[in-house]
Formats: structure tokens, sequence, C-alpha cells
């Protein structure tokens, strides 16, 4: 293994961690919706009752994740061609219109174009959103930077999973709550559109500034790079059960423990999402110093996150055969250290195998591949809970996939910065 030279540039400039701060609320934002509609499920199909079926929910909750997969590499091309801050500014904006107009739908049909319309938006953020963390911070604070970003998002689903309580109050509602955030997501673009900044080229950790790629050319160099790809089917295999446990726990909850809406949404999303936040801070700082000694550190942790997710996933399964409601929660957390490990270390792992202006195009594929497979997943889960298929089994195939991710991870092999 080769360490990394003393020299390594360290990024402290005031602008690198002002950009983290500036983008974390729209982390939250960005999964505030996703975690809510999970936890309002019952109240919104009380609400709508032509979504009908729990196949049509799995197919609505699919639909977003589909149409995100496929506009994802198109985010992360226009935030590498053009600019990182205006693609984060306008996919906030739109998405954010688009929060307001889902607290105002009528019947499955307006429900199920919003969340298309939402995809669509919100595959914009992400692929440019930690590309620009990735430009500002170029050597040992990578990890920890990313890390901080996506304890965003895990505040953003905590906060969502209390979204199941306002059933309880009649003059807000469900749709309330989509109004309302909506609401604070446009007001944000504006101060967001004034401080975010692009990062100069010279911030980036290659020495020789990069030729804009066209899109043949970008879709060629990755599509060629083998350890793009183990990543990329990395990335993919455990997103399944993420998303999964995202968008169905609280509903699997609240019918196999006979516990309330509300209880259920925070008991399925606050437990598990504190532990990532914690683990992701951990492990990005766990990163960046293995990286001082080898450069297959974050490959490492994130790999150790994986095994971690492996057994949490066979204890989700299992609790409710169990009648352990205990052994539910235990298991949601060991899955959220496990998951902080790992999705902390995602970008800083693309950033040491291609170049920075293809790093936004490269995370909008791996989104493509596994937004599209989550929302097979989505759909599938629905599908198998109407023919009661035991939820040990379903989480059994989940686990088995995490142990190859585990063997893909460590087979790639990082550049030399």
């Amino acid at each position: 293994m080769t360490a990394l030279p003393a020299s390594a540039p360290i990024s402290t400039s005031r602008m690198a961690w002002m950009a983290v701060a500036l983008l974390f609320p729209v982390a939250l934002l960005n999964y505030l919706d996703r975690q809510m509609i999970a936890s309002m499920k019952a109240s919104v199909m009380a609400d709508i009752p032509s979504i009908g079926s729990e196949a049509n929910w799995g197919y609505m909750l699919g639909q977003f994740k589909w149409v995100y997969a496929f506009f994802s590499p198109i985010g992360g091309y226009i935030a590498d061609r053009f600019s990182r801050k205006l693609t984060i500014c306008a996919s906030l904006l739109v998405w954010s219109a688009i929060t307001y107009f889902t607290g105002h739908v009528q019947d499955y049909h307006d429900l199920l174009w919003a969340r298309t319309a939402m995809g669509v938006s919100e595959a914009f953020y992400i692929p440019a959103a930690l590309a620009l963390i990735a430009d500002y911070h170029t050597g040992g604070t990578r990890s920890r930077a990313v890390g901080v970003h996506q304890t965003g998002i895990y505040c953003g689903v905590m906060i969502g999973g209390f979204a199941g309580y306002v059933n309880e109050w009649p003059d807000f509602g469900w749709r309330g709550a989509f109004d309302y955030t909506g609401l604070a997501g446009i007001l944000y673009a504006v101060p967001l559109l004034l401080l975010l900044k692009d990062a100069p080229r010279q911030a980036t950790d290659i020495a020789t500034p990069g030729v804009k790629p066209s899109v043949g050319t970008a879709v060629r160099e990755l599509l060629t790079n083998r350890s793009f790809i183990l990543l990329a089917l990395y990335f993919t295999l455990p997103a399944l059960a993420a998303w999964v446990v995202r968008d169905w726990m609280p509903a699997i909850l609240q019918k196999e423990f006979n516990i309330s809406q509300g209880k259920a949404g925070v008991s399925a999303s606050l437990y598990w999402q504190a532990a990532a936040l914690v683990s992701a801070m951990l492990g990005g700082w766990l990163a960046d110093r293995w990286m001082r000694r080898s450069q297959r550190g974050r490959i490492h942790v994130s790999a150790l996150g994986m095994l971690l997710i492996v057994p949490a996933l066979f204890g989700v399964g299992n609790a409710p055969a169990m009648h352990s409601f205990t052994l539910a929660i235990a298991s949601l957390i060991l899955f959220g250290i496990g998951w902080g490990f790992f999705d902390g270390n995602n970008m800083p792992i693309l950033s040491q195998i291609t170049r920075p202006e293809l790093r936004a195009t490269g995370y909008g594929i791996m989104n493509f591949v596994s937004m599209s497979w989550g929302g097979a997943a989505d759909w599938g889960f629905g599908v198998l809970n109407d023919r009661h298929v035991p939820l040990n089994v379903t989480f059994g195939i989940f686990a088995s996939l995490c142990i190859v991710s585990v063997l893909l991870v460590l087979m790639i092999k990082p550049k030399e910065n």
C-alpha cells in the first residue's frame, strides 16, 4: 500500500467549510419531503382513496426514483460542464415549488405526477453538491466534509420521521407539512444564490487544469474505468435495502407492532438516522486519518460499515417474527452506524478514481444505477407485501447483496493523488 505524501494539500480556506455549511440545509430539505411522505402514508392514503393499494403506493415511490435515476447523470454532466453553484440553486428552487404543489394534489394521478416532477428536480442536487465539496476539500478533510454534508440528509430524515404526528393537528395535516417545507426551500434559494461560490480551478487536487469533457468523452472515460464500474455496483446493492428501510419501515413497524402512525414514523427514522449522523462524522475522521497511511483508507472504512449492515438487516427482518420491537430498533441503530461509514466515503472514493471534471457526472451515473434499482425495490416490496412474503426472507436477500458489496469495494484500485 502506498502512503500519502506528507505534502498532500489540505484545504483550510474559509469558503471550503462555508460551502458545507450553506449546503447543509439544502441536503436536509432534499430528504425531508421524501421521509415525510413515508411517515404520513396512512394519512395520505386515507385522504386520497384513489391510491387504492400497497402496490400503487410502491409504484409511486418507485416512479420518483426512476425519473431521479434517469436525470441524475444529466444533472451531473451539467454541473461538470457549466456551474455547480447554479445547478444546486436551480434544483432547490424548482423542487421546493413542487413540494408546495404536492400539498394541493387531489387524486392519485396528481400525486404521481408531483412525485415524478420532484424526482426530476431533485436529481440535479446531490451530484453537484458533493462534487463542489470535493473540489474545495482537496486533501485530508474530504471525507469529513462529505460526512458533515451527509448529516444534513440524516437530519432531514429524522425531522421527516415526526411528520406522522401531523395527522393529530386537524388545522395543519399532511398538506400543511408540504406547504411550509416548500416555502422554506423557496426562501432559502435566495441567500444560497448570493453566498455560494464555485470552487476555483486551482482549488482542485489535479495540478494541470482539466478540459471540460463532451458527453461522449465523459461517458466513455467513466464506463471504461474498471474501478468506477465496481464503485457503481457497490453503491447500488446496499441502496436496495436502504430505500426500503427509508420508505417502508414506518408502515412495517406500524403494522407489525400495532403502534400509532406517529410513533412508527419516529421509530423508523430517528434512531438509525441519529446513529448514521454520528457515524458519518466518525467515519469521515477515521477515513481521513487512515488515508495518511494508505491510499485505501477510505475503502477500508466503507467496507467496515458494510459489514455492520449485514447483521443489521437480518435483525430487522426477523424482529417481527420474534415479536421484539427492541430488536427492530437495535438493528436499525446498527444499520445506521454502518450506513454512515458507507455513505460518507462514496464521493471521496470516486474522487480517487476519476478526475475532477467527471466527478458530478460519475456520481450522477452511480445515482442512475442505484435509484433505478431502488425504485424497483420499492415497487417490488409493495408487491411482496400484497403476496404476504415473510419479511425475514426479503431482508435476508438484502443482507446477502451487502456481503457481495464488501467484495466489490475491496477490488477497487485508487489512483495516486
